[in-house]
């Protein structure tokens, strides 16, 4: 299985932040990565082969870069963090006594660390529980999840819905090109993405603050996983 194009190590991310953006790589952002790393290390993706580091968490922070750098807006050490640990409290199970932060819990860890707006930022991007929502079956439940995560999103502030759109767009791109769909979990996952993706997230790019330069790229992700959907779900068993 090839390595995907999007796919950038440690080491090529820093190349790109000094080089290509221009960006001169501080303490705020090392520590930011030194955690990312502490959290997510080991953790590969649907394929389960491939460095959830080097295919998500790296490429995402770089497009997060590349669009401040596009649209020429101010782009600091917090927004290169926010973007490393965008997906951190949904690991932080995995670090054993980081720094005693079991003491008082990672989030108050990650505030005193990183400040306010990291953890802020790190919470909203986070998927509640599926046990916080009412629902007499799951799927109800989903979907009442769903629609509350979108209510949260629309009222955004312009770093959270930068980081979401290059997370979703990160996240299809990977199913397109590198999961394989006679799997029954990615098979779901894909047509979740399609539905979440027709619902709201293609939409989104258009909502106030609006960010039209994601739009394209969303657009022809989905349409190529849908057209890969339907030519699968021909071949796929009845039973799946």
């Amino acid at each position: 299985m090839k390595k995907p194009e999007f796919a950038m190590s440690k080491q090529e991310f820093l190349v790109f932040l000094e080089r290509d953006a221009n960006f001169r790589v501080d303490d705020f952002v090392e520590g930011a990565m030194e955690l990312a790393e502490e959290v997510h290390h080991g953790v590969t993706r649907e394929d389960a082969k491939s460095s959830f580091l080097d295919t998500h968490i790296w490429p995402v922070a770089a497009d997060v870069v590349r669009h401040y750098r596009a649209v020429n807006r101010t782009l600091t050490s917090v927004e290169i963090a926010s973007a490393l640990l965008h997906d951190i409290l949904e690991d932080n199970d995995r670090i054993l006594d980081y720094h005693k932060t079991k003491d008082y819990g990672f989030e108050a860890y990650l505030s005193y660390r990183f400040g306010s707006r990291v953890k802020e930022i790190a919470t909203q991007l986070k998927i509640p529980p599926l046990d916080n929502f009412p629902g007499p079956e799951k799927a109800q439940r989903e979907l009442n999840r769903f629609q509350s995560y979108c209510e949260m999103l629309s009222s955004s502030q312009y770093d959270v819905k930068t980081i979401k759109l290059a997370d979703r767009l990160n996240n299809m791109t990977f199913i397109l090109e590198i999961a394989q769909m006679n799997n029954k979990a990615i098979y779901d996952k894909i047509k979740r993405y399609l539905r979440e993706a027709e619902d709201f997230y293609i939409a989104y790019t258009m909502l106030k603050p609006k960010l039209p330069d994601f739009y394209p790229p969303i657009r022809s992700v989905y349409e190529r996983l849908r057209s890969k959907y339907f030519e699968q779900t021909l071949t796929m068993p009845q039973s799946a």
